[in-house]
């Protein structure tokens, strides 16, 4: 039994109520999808700024008809608390996952980083905590390290923050606290590590990495790395992702609530050995890539140097372990990518 059936074993005979926020988005689809499968009574909410209906309607193929039966779609914005109150009525379990995303966005929009970000959080919390909800699992973010220079990144020594976004993902975590001490609600951080996978979309004006790079090395456009390809991240494939969110919420294990996590695999890779790692994987179907090269510009403002996670927090007290490391995450996403790209 893998770790996601595990933790949902217990409502095989009584599905609980989930409302997930971002639901059109890449890694609120993939919970949707999860979720489904599983028997589970999934209440969606997007306003479809980052999100997009053709992860809902590709999440629909995917699952059988009496299992979308079960999810209910509310188009609308977490900045509207009135919104967050009739999504939340009912619920079971919070994954909110709504967010503006992108250091870079949220350098060029601050204000309406902020109103996303902070404002629709603090809607939320509010609202979950009105409907009584059992767990309130939320996306924070590796940005929250900042500056600090230590390598892996362990969750109690952060440094100062280095972009909008990471200001705003750090506020979510102090919220929660506050909420968790002065209104009894069961928050957990999740502080994701650079995500990527299935329905992560490479053409929007911030896209990730991972699906930008290889929608280019596709098409045969131009493959721009952001310094010398020497900055490392600690990439984290989207089913990890998944892992982390429903045992959060379903964890018995008093000690795991109100607590952040890094959710990671622990491993670090550079971005040039990424690039090395898809052009060997693409080139054999390919012909163009055999003689690929990318093109080195100026390190981009407010991007961290290198990142790694110390994961041992999430394995000791959540029971996370990892399925997926880059190599096995990057096969899966590639035969996406070359299924799904236009």
């Amino acid at each position: 039994m893998s770790h996601i059936q595990t933790a949902l074993a217990r409502f095989t005979d009584k599905p609980a109520t989930w409302l997930v926020t971002g639901v059109a988005g890449f890694i609120g689809s993939n919970l949707l999808e999860t979720l489904l499968n599983n028997g589970q009574q999934v209440i969606g909410l997007d306003n479809f700024a980052t999100g997009h209906q053709h992860n809902l309607d590709q999440v629909k193929a995917l699952v059988a008809d009496a299992q979308w039966a079960n999810f209910k779609f509310i188009e609308g914005d977490i900045r509207d608390i009135a919104i967050c109150h009739q999504a939340c009525a009912g619920v079971d379990y919070v994954l909110h996952q709504a967010a503006l995303g992108s250091v870079p966005r949220s350098l060029e929009d601050p204000i309406t980083t902020n109103s996303s970000n902070i404002d629709g959080f603090l809607n939320m919390l509010v609202a979950a905590r009105d409907a009584k909800v059992k767990r309130f699992v939320y996306a924070a973010s590796s940005s929250t390290y900042g500056d600090h220079p230590g390598l892996p990144k362990v969750e109690d020594k952060i440094g100062k923050p280095l972009s909008p976004y990471a200001v705003t993902k750090y506020v979510n975590e102090l919220y929660a606290e506050v909420f968790a001490r002065c209104y009894g609600l069961q928050p957990i951080g999740l502080r994701y590590f650079n995500v990527f996978g299935p329905r992560q979309d490479p053409d929007g004006a911030y896209a990730a990495v991972i699906p930008k790079w290889i929608a280019a090395m596709v098409r045969d456009e131009a493959v721009f790395v952001n310094g010398d390809g020497e900055t490392s991240r600690d990439f984290c494939f989207i089913e990890n992702v998944v892992q982390a969110n429903l045992l959060a919420a379903t964890t018995e294990n008093t000690e795991a609530v109100n607590q952040i996590y890094n959710i990671a695999v622990g491993d670090r890779t550079t971005l040039n050995q990424l690039l090395t790692t898809l052009a060997e994987n693409l080139a054999p179907r390919f012909q163009h890539l055999k003689e690929f090269k990318p093109i080195y510009r100026d390190f981009r403002s407010g991007d961290v140097r290198h990142s790694l996670a110390d994961i041992s927090k999430a394995q000791t007290l959540l029971g996370y372990n990892p399925t997926h490391h880059v190599g096995e995450g990057l096969t899966k996403a590639l035969d996406w990518y070359l299924q799904n790209l236009k």
